[in-house]
């Protein structure tokens, strides 16, 4: 059997010379950092612990830019909103046990949000794996088995020639629809043993394309086109794919109303005459999606915030396009076609038929007057008005990160985020604490715009140790805080269900003082003061915080 070597690279003299003579004083640490930086990484999240020493010290010696957090679940939550703004692999190094398992929750809303988190996490040294109980500092009898339930992969490194072959699986594991957080773990000796490996060079981890069959492109393409109300609904896929403009291009194609999930916000425009925005917490949303002949689902497995507590019962065919093979008729049956929303919308923008349904856009409007009818019996003046000062105040091209607090409850449904990938939240996982930290991760990812990020003062608590590192690295974010005194919307949840609340109420700082202690310029506002408090801050360089004193209500639901 003969191998044809010509299509592979030549090296020159001096690359040979490089090669053969690899610099001194390297470790296992330089192999993983040369191997992200050979995977065209820049920048990696994280927080230094004993076993982990050697990926640190190694950042030393590459070009790898370092922005270290002060909780390792923050650091996960960084990485995942930096991989949700670029699309690129945010890279997490992480230390042995409870580094590594404090890492968890954010993990675990990475893979419900397909963000790509490339955790890198120590290990004991190689003598104490294998389950026995040696007593090693942050032993764990099978660390892996802690996230092999969340992550897309796990890949295990037990020597230093190892490394950027698991780094490159784990790379392109977490870039192959859906995208998703991966696993890699290196024991502490494997990381400090010196090397004469050659330095690792450029590696090639592309992910494979995920295209629809065909034949299914064919058949969704025969119902939408002889339908007689079709609607669309669009979740995060469309947002993560970048496919938007294929989005509109087809529902003006077909003349399709579409709702966008709380996961797809910006993914349609919020003003078009098709848009039935994001009312899913809706009765007569929900009953306008039932009463579609063809619903097309595109980057959504119609969970439970998607379908109204699943409440929703379609009345008509139904087509989910889904990169998740696992979500594909998970909830609903439907002609399930696995693919990337992007691919799948260009080959269905082919195949369909031009219809013209006149009557289109006065029922969009017929069921947005109906919601806003059922929203304004319900005296929430207060609420509407905060919403909509932050978004006289949040340029465009602004990202904004939303904890799980009331506010964010609102925007999920009634924010325009005007801008496809820009407005990002919790709730996949449903996790506390994610919208400080994460901003944070945005704003390393570009710090050309200012960034906002949205909490309780329940929520603002898991990450007050953050304001540390935004000041660390003058990070252009603001960070609005909801002071309500508790955890507002369990108290809402337990008073509607038992009529009191347990364990709700919050002794809690003066979040001004508290930030100006770490260095940040922080204001105290009001609800007619906080667009101008706002604007004045996110214009300001580095980072800032606004507090605003109020109990916000959350509108009645329509799934009890």
């Amino acid at each position: 059997m003969s191998h044809d070597h010509d299509d592979r690279p030549q090296l020159t003299a001096v690359q040979a010379a490089a090669v053969l003579n690899p610099p001194a004083g390297r470790n296992g640490g330089d192999l993983v950092v040369e191997s992200l930086q050979g995977l065209g990484a820049t920048t990696v999240f994280g927080l230094p612990g004993q076993h982990a020493l050697g990926m640190f010290d190694a950042l030393r010696r590459s070009s790898l830019r370092y922005v270290g957090l002060r909780v390792e679940n923050n650091a996960g939550f960084a990485a995942d909103a930096y991989g949700r703004v670029t699309g690129e692999v945010a890279p997490l190094l992480l230390s042995t046990g409870p580094g590594a398992l404090t890492s968890l929750a954010a993990l675990q809303e990475a893979a419900a949000a397909s963000a790509p988190v490339l955790a890198i996490s120590s290990q004991i040294p190689s003598a104490g794996l294998g389950g026995g109980r040696h007593g090693y500092l942050h032993e764990l009898r099978d660390q892996q088995a802690s996230v092999r339930d969340i992550v897309k992969s796990v890949h295990t490194v037990r020597t230093a020639s190892q490394i950027p072959s698991a780094i490159a699986a784990a790379w392109e594991s977490a870039l192959t629809a859906p995208h998703g957080p991966v696993w890699v773990e290196i024991p502490q000796d494997v990381l400090l043993a010196e090397t004469t490996l050659p330095v690792v060079s450029a590696m090639d981890a592309t992910p494979r394309e995920l295209y629809p069959r065909p034949e299914l492109t064919i058949a969704a393409a025969h119902l939408l086109s002889n339908a007689e109300r079709p609607v669309i609904i669009a979740g995060g896929g469309v947002v993560r794919s970048d496919a938007s403009g294929k989005l509109r291009a087809l529902a003006e194609k077909i003349d399709a109303p579409v709702v966008t999930t709380f996961g797809g916000k910006g993914a349609f425009p919020w003003e078009h005459p098709l848009s039935l925005r994001s009312w899913l917490e809706d009765r007569h949303t929900t009953d306008f999606l039932e009463d579609a002949d063809v619903l097309l689902v595109v980057g959504s497995g119609l969970g439970e915030l998607s379908s109204n507590y699943h409440t929703f019962r379609p009345g008509g065919r139904v087509i989910q396009i889904e990169a998740d093979a696992g979500k594909l008729e998970s909830n609903h049956p439907a002609l399930g076609i696995h693919s990337d929303a992007r691919e799948a919308l260009a080959d269905l923008l082919e195949a369909v038929e031009r219809r013209e349904d006149p009557d289109a856009a006065e029922r969009v409007r017929t069921v947005l007057e109906k919601v806003r009818v059922r929203i304004e019996a319900q005296d929430l003046t207060l609420e509407q008005q905060v919403l909509a000062a932050v978004r006289e105040a949040l340029p465009d091209a602004a990202p904004s990160f939303w904890d799980m607090t009331i506010l964010a409850y609102w925007a999920w449904s009634a924010f325009d985020a005007r801008r496809p990938n820009t407005m990002h939240s919790a709730q996949g996982a449903g996790g506390l604490g994610y919208g400080f930290p994460a901003a944070i991760g945005a704003a390393a990812a570009d710090p050309t715009k200012p960034v906002l990020a949205v909490s309780g003062d329940g929520g603002a608590m898991y990450s007050i140790a953050e304001l540390a590192t935004a000041r660390q690295y003058d990070l252009p974010l603001t960070w609005l805080i909801v002071d309500d005194g508790g955890y507002g919307i369990l108290r809402e949840y337990m008073t509607g269900a038992f009529g009191e609340t347990t364990g709700t109420e919050l002794a809690r700082p003066d979040f001004v003082a508290l930030a100006e202690s770490f260095g940040v310029p922080a204001v105290r506002t009001g609800p007619e003061s906080l667009a101008a408090d706002l604007s004045k801050a996110l214009a300001a360089p580095g980072p800032s915080v606004v507090v605003l004193p109020a109990l916000l209500r959350m509108f009645e639901p329509t799934h009890l």
